[in-house]
């Protein structure tokens, strides 16, 4: 049988097996990856050390290990479980010894070839309790038709794919599109944002409201409806909209800002995946990324779980960047630590960069060349 053929039984008796209340979302820890570096790509020759990592030197080797320490937990690999636990009791706590302890348990192996650094960060945005003029877009809790099914729980070769949509008139469809939800009629919307700031937060995927009284809420992520994301940027500078070196988000954000309406809806539709949130008080606490640990700034990143495992610590090496305004080069550790919809492939990052407008404005600029190394736990001696 094909793989699109089993996709289509496993839906119908997943389906089949549910109640005539509302579906449940598939929940749980992220899969472990199906694949690795091709041996091909694999440096066949002297072993990689950590020293020979290009700015290497330069590192703050204790803000790395720090961040180990705070993400490690939830690796699944033994001896990346075994580094963790001795980093997390024994461990140093000053520079010199951050990168001894480093070198002596890790060594760097090259991951696929030249990939693509963005980043994201926790935007926080005003909100209402009530629809106004400026204030027109619901954010949309999960509906109650929405239908996420985990595939990797029948065949291991589809971990950490799934497939989302709605039952209608007796037979699974993929669920509607941005546009036809945002047509769609609302009950009880969570709040009601400026539709360019909903937009953002939905890219970003989670974020702070701030209501008029001065109230905190932290939006997070709950759900998608499954449609594939697509980057505005590239269609906004085809079309002339925005100059080649400068599609930022902060960019982009105001023209969609000063273009509310038609036009501006016919730009952000172009990306017809959609994301429904939860809200929950903030506690003022960094954002809890996929694998459910909060995110250490500029030391977390967003990865295909596909290709890699939550937990695992990996060194940045991007330069060249494409927008202006840009740091020019990112070089340091970091910690897989959460996933994106954009984010496909092995070599593949999306850097965490904080919270707030200047988290924001670094984020939005941030487009680089990247080479990554998968840092792989030493035997023990």
């Amino acid at each position: 049988m094909s793989r699109l053929g089993l996709i289509a039984v496993l839906a119908s008796l997943t389906l089949a097996a549910c109640t005539t209340t509302a579906p449940p979302i598939a929940t749980g820890p992220i899969p472990p990856p199906t694949s690795q570096t091709p041996p091909s790509q694999i440096p066949t020759g002297p072993a990689l050390t950590l020293a020979a990592l290009t700015g290497w030197s330069e590192e703050d080797h204790l803000a790395a290990l720090e961040a180990f320490r705070a993400g490690c937990g939830v690796a699944r690999d033994p001896d990346m479980a075994r580094v963790c636990r001795t980093a997390r009791n024994d461990g140093p706590r000053d520079e010199q010894g951050a990168r001894l302890f480093l070198e002596a348990n890790f060594r760097p192996q090259a991951v696929g070839d030249q990939g693509l650094l963005t980043a994201y960060f926790a935007p926080q945005y005003e909100a209402r309790m009530s629809r106004s003029a400026e204030f027109s877009a619901p954010v949309r809790g999960i509906p109650a038709d929405l239908v996420s099914i985990n595939l990797g729980v029948f065949d291991p070769t589809l971990v950490g794919k799934k497939i989302v949509g709605r039952m209608n008139g007796g037979k699974f469809e993929p669920y509607p599109d941005r546009a036809a939800i945002e047509t769609s009629p609302i009950d009880t919307p969570l709040a009601w944002m400026r539709p360019e700031e909903l937009f953002f937060l939905q890219i970003q995927g989670s974020g702070v409201l701030v209501l008029p009284d001065g109230r905190r809420v932290r939006a997070a992520y709950a759900a998608g409806n499954g449609r594939p994301y697509f980057g505005v940027a590239a269609a906004m500078r085809d079309r002339g909209l925005l100059p080649d070196n400068n599609t930022s988000g902060d960019t982009i954000r105001a023209w969609l800002a000063a273009n509310r309406g038609p036009k501006a809806d016919e730009i952000m539709r172009l990306n017809t995946s959609y994301v429904f949130f939860r809200l929950s008080e903030d506690d003022g606490q960094e954002p809890v990324g996929s694998a459910g640990v909060p995110l250490p700034v500029g030391r977390a990143i967003a990865v295909d779980p596909s290709r890699h495992a939550m937990g695992e610590l990996y060194w940045l090496d991007a330069t060249a960047p494409k927008l202006a305004g840009a740091f020019p080069v990112y070089r340091r550790l970091a910690v897989a630590l959460d996933v994106g919809g954009a984010i496909k492939g092995e070599v593949r990052a999306d850097l965490y960069t904080g919270s707030g407008p200047d988290a924001g404005a670094e984020a939005g600029r941030v487009r680089h060349e990247l080479r990554l190394y998968r840092l792989i736990p030493l035997p023990k001696s």
